[in-house]
């Protein structure tokens, strides 16, 4: 293959819808500050997403660190959470000035292991923090007992899972708060942004607050706050892309499906379990090379590269490894995590991957086995 082909690359709507669409901009200036598109985003995707109530971001990292911060836990507190995520997830809690705890995660999805949670909890504790990973769905009914039980609070970070449902309701309305990541390498992209779903209307006026410099009137500061708002133009290009979103989860689906049927039957590839009452949006696509494959997880990640092929290494190390984090927080065993993250690859996948180079790809993975 002489063009690279990157593991996702970003959803865009027709040039011309975009273009008609920012026109008004030109004529009032009002181009950030929660203006009138950012408003119209914000209750279209409240609607889609089945969530009672939602807050824009600039981004889905600060929607996290947001989110997490209008809970006000005690500095200090420990928040249980996984170390197989992208590094953001522990930054948030972090520059609360919380302390993660890592929880090891599940051998089958890589959601973070619901009968490991309780032996966490200390009187420090104060939430968790889990991940639906790849759109897997975390064991929410679980999660969500022992939260109960012990009087904590449950803040998903939901960055890969938009347009997932569980049980027929929108992943967003589950636990306390549900981050989503609208970055442009997402399945849904406002260029960049974010959100945060939740159901407690006076979440709403905290993040307000923290996404605004606290800012209430001309005169008035009511808290100290941040600067976290989403501009008009990214608002437009969510506006857009929703109105192309379930082509977008179609044309990705095609391509889910094909690689999931022929990795199925792999030697030495295996691929997480998908949950049942859980919808997917076919976001990512996860293959786990173990140790009858031939080749290692490195190996077949260079041997891609060098035929133009940029899978991803996701997430490795974890995120408890890092020289930012390691030997600092509470580790429990973390030997599912370790192991994934020596054996999982993302594939390219995305809405305009053509059939060609997805078989290519398979057939570069079957040929790199044979070798090994």
């Amino acid at each position: 293959m002489d063009d690279k082909i990157l593991v996702t690359r970003s959803s865009m709507p027709p040039y011309e819808e975009y273009i008609e669409a920012i026109k008004p901009l030109w004529e009032s200036h009002w181009l950030t500050n929660m203006g009138r598109y950012h408003r119209e985003l914000e209750e279209k995707l409240r609607e889609y997403m089945g969530v009672m109530e939602l807050s824009l971001m600039v981004n889905g990292h600060m929607a996290l660190e947001l989110a997490i911060q209008a809970f006000d836990f005690p500095e200090g507190a420990e928040v249980i959470t996984t170390p197989f995520t992208f590094v953001s997830t522990t930054h948030a809690i972090v520059r609360n000035r919380l302390q993660p705890v890592f929880c090891d995660v599940k051998p089958d999805d890589g959601t973070m292991d619901e009968n490991k949670i309780e032996e966490l909890i200390t009187e420090r504790t104060a939430a968790i923090v889990p991940v639906h990973v790849y759109g897997n769905v975390c064991n929410i009914e679980a999660i969500q007992e022992i939260a109960d039980k012990y009087g904590l609070r449950v803040i998903y970070d939901a960055a890969h899972a938009f347009g997932v449902k569980y049980k027929g309701h929108g992943i967003g309305s589950y636990g306390d708060a549900s981050v989503f990541s609208f970055h442009a390498t997402k399945v849904y992209n406002t260029i960049e942004g974010g959100a945060v779903a939740f159901s407690e209307h006076r979440i709403y006026e905290k993040l307000y607050n923290l996404k605004n410099f606290g800012i209430r009137g001309e005169e008035i500061v009511t808290e100290v706050g941040a600067n976290a708002k989403m501009n008009e133009f990214a608002a437009i290009m969510g506006l857009c892309n929703l109105n192309h979103i379930e082509k977008a989860f179609a044309n990705r689906k095609i391509k889910y499906e094909y690689y999931r049927n022929e990795f199925s039957y792999m030697q030495g590839i295996r691929l997480f379990d998908e949950k049942k009452e859980a919808t997917r949006n076919y976001a990512y696509f996860p293959i786990l090379i173990e140790e009858t494959y031939g080749r290692t997880r490195n190996e077949i990640y260079s041997f891609l590269r060098e035929n133009n092929i940029y899978a991803r290494k996701y997430f490795y190390p974890l995120t408890s490894d890092q020289v930012c984090f390691k030997n600092k927080y509470k580790n429990a065993e973390l030997g599912n995590a370790r192991k994934l993250a020596n054996e999982v690859l993302v594939i390219p996948i995305y809405e305009e991957l053509e059939m060609e180079n997805a078989h290519n790809i398979v057939e570069l993975i079957k040929k790199a086995g044979k070798k090994g």
